[in-house]
């Protein structure tokens, strides 16, 4: 059956599958690693999508468990520096949004003593004011 990890942790993870396979059924899964195959026997739980199965892993040998484990360090520091990727960006756009309110204060009193000066002249070339 074609199935693709979507998600994977050290106690089971999620499958994209093209259908669903009936849940509490034992499975052998495998998937592959920078470091090696990862190769364990696991339960089927309920689907959360039409494509989308959970799955908990019943056993694991010792080897495939480090490989796991080195695969799910790896995604979570990946996932870390995405994340302070994400924090850093944040914090600038929040900064410019702090700094977005008084240059548009600045602009609106600009263009209100423009529009002041402009009647003024306007007034005062008409001979409307005395």
């Amino acid at each position: 059956m074609g199935a693709n990890l979507q998600v994977v942790s050290l106690t089971g993870g999620l499958l994209s599958l093209p259908q669903p396979v009936l849940q509490g059924s034992q499975v052998k899964l495998m998937f592959l690693t920078g470091t090696g195959s990862v190769l364990g026997s696991a339960e089927m739980l309920s689907p959360v999508a039409d494509a989308l199965q959970p799955f908990r892993f019943v056993s694991l040998a010792a080897d495939d468990h480090r490989r796991l484990g080195t695969l799910v360090w790896e995604r979570s520091n990946q996932n870390k520096s995405e994340q302070d990727w994400i924090e850093k960006l944040r914090a600038a756009s929040a900064q410019q949004a702090e700094k977005r309110p008084m240059r548009f204060k600045l602009a609106g009193a600009v263009g209100l003593l423009t529009i002041g000066l402009a009647s003024a002249a306007y007034a005062l070339h008409f001979g409307l004011l005395k």
